[in-house]
């Protein structure tokens, strides 16, 4: 999976937990009551004033070839 601008922080977040802190480090808050937040990356980067979206992608795609594309089970329902 390639993260871009696109990719919804929601679907970054339930596939790849560990990706909250980054969000976090870049002013994003990933997690609201529990939940992902609403909107694309490229949205939120831009609401919460992200001063350089190119290098958040750059760690959220490092990120996504490290764990290879799995989704953690744990955040599953039902797990």
């Amino acid at each position: 999976m390639e993260i871009t601008p696109e990719t919804t922080v929601e679907e970054v977040v339930i596939r790849y937990p560990e990706s909250v802190d980054i969000f976090f480090k870049y002013g994003i808050p990933a997690i609201a009551c529990g939940a992902p937040i609403w909107g694309t990356i490229g949205e939120n980067a831009e609401k919460y004033g992200v001063k350089d979206l190119d290098a958040l992608l750059r760690e959220l795609n490092d990120l996504a070839r490290k764990k290879g594309g799995k989704i953690d089970v744990k955040l599953m329902p039902g797990s």
